[in-house]
């Protein structure tokens, strides 16, 4: 199988002209025992693409190939990989390495590892290499964060769960949402149309909440047992203390009365954030004192907790809501022109990489 010596891929080239994609090429660092290389088949577009390249989230290393949903073939392996095989399909998300000697590492909490390393835009250990993304021919990622893809889900049903999917999921999972659970999403979009989705796939009665009815049916057609308007006048008087978690995706905080949507927690129940908006919220801690809730947040999700989620979906049938774009200069802005105006349904997820790099 031929192989070859430097990776390609589309890059943003600086803060001020991030959408002029420009293709370009690498040298991979060093292939070490542990290494699995990658041919890209496809990767799903995450709005923390967007806000990387185009500076929202601060200084970058450019040019840049974002990108951290990816599903291809492994081409080659290192002599001490034991986790992928040449030829499988598998997929990576936006973390690839940590140190797996911590104690977080070692208590399936790798993904808040203090050694953790990101898909892209990350200097890689002492190698003097950046990572780059998924906009690209390949990739040569450690094996412990290379999963194998079930057959029974297609590359770009599977790719956007990698990053989407898993911030949602993992929450999801560790606060016990399940039979018996009365479960809340705050936001229909790229997140939280997968946190409906796994919500009732995983047993809990699940609610949408956004801020009008415009996806009201969509969200019932993934499963949402009812919906939450919050425009509408006392929306949040009925449900009080009625929701044992709450996982809000939303990506503005903009008019975001936090109070009120505390107010539908019961006694200690969960407030958890995945959402990422480039503007803060302020927290008084008069909103969480009247039901003793908690507020938090999490970080992705543990590669135990991925495969579950991965083998959830093929069991249950479950698919992505995705948009399928061929990857070029083109179809990139396309993508992110759909982020910005929030007008995909629900993930964009970049295909054709063949042609892209025939």
């Amino acid at each position: 199988m031929s192989y070859p010596e430097q990776f390609s891929g589309f890059q943003a080239p600086s803060a001020d002209n991030w959408l002029d994609f420009k293709k370009g090429s690498w040298k991979p660092r060093p292939f070490g025992d542990y290494d699995v290389d990658i041919e890209i088949e496809c990767c799903g577009v995450c709005a923390s693409d967007k806000h990387t390249i185009s500076g929202d989230w601060g200084d970058c290393p450019y040019p840049l190939a974002v990108g951290h949903e990816v599903v291809g073939k492994v081409l080659q392996v290192g002599p001490k990989v034991t986790l992928a095989k040449v030829g499988q399909r598998v997929g990576v998300g936006a973390q690839v390495y940590s140190c797996l000697e911590c104690r977080l590492c070692k208590n399936d909490n790798e993904t808040y590892c203090k050694h953790q390393i990101d898909a892209y835009g990350a200097p890689y250990l002492d190698t003097g290499y950046t990572t780059q993304g998924g906009y690209s021919s390949h990739t040569r990622i450690h094996e412990y964060w290379v999963y194998p893809i079930p057959e029974k889900l297609s590359s770009p049903n599977a790719a956007p769960m990698l990053c989407a999917g898993i911030t949602v999921y993992s929450p999801l999972k560790r606060f016990g949402a399940g039979p018996g659970k009365k479960v809340g999403i705050v936001g229909v979009g790229g997140l939280g149309h997968y946190a409906v989705i796994f919500a009732k796939a995983l047993g809990a009665e699940t609610w949408a909440i956004s801020r009008s009815r415009s996806k009201e049916a969509d969200a019932r057609k993934m499963g949402a047992d009812g919906f939450i308007a919050t425009q509408e006048a006392g929306w949040e008087k009925e449900h009080e203390h009625t929701f044992d978690l709450i996982v809000n995706t939303a990506s503005s905080f903009d008019g975001f009365e936090l109070g009120k949507y505390l107010s539908l927690l019961n006694v200690h129940g969960r407030w958890n954030s995945v959402g990422m908006p480039g503007e803060g919220i302020t927290v008084h801690n008069q909103d969480f004192a009247g039901n003793g809730c908690f507020i938090g947040s999490t970080h992705l999700g543990s590669r135990k907790e991925m495969l579950e989620m991965l083998q959830l979906a093929a069991d249950k049938g479950i698919e992505s809501w995705v948009e399928e774009i061929p990857l070029s200069a083109d179809g990139l802005r396309q993508a992110m022109d759909k982020l910005e105006k929030s007008s995909v349904r629900y993930r964009s997820c970049m295909v054709s990489y063949d042609k892209a790099f025939a």
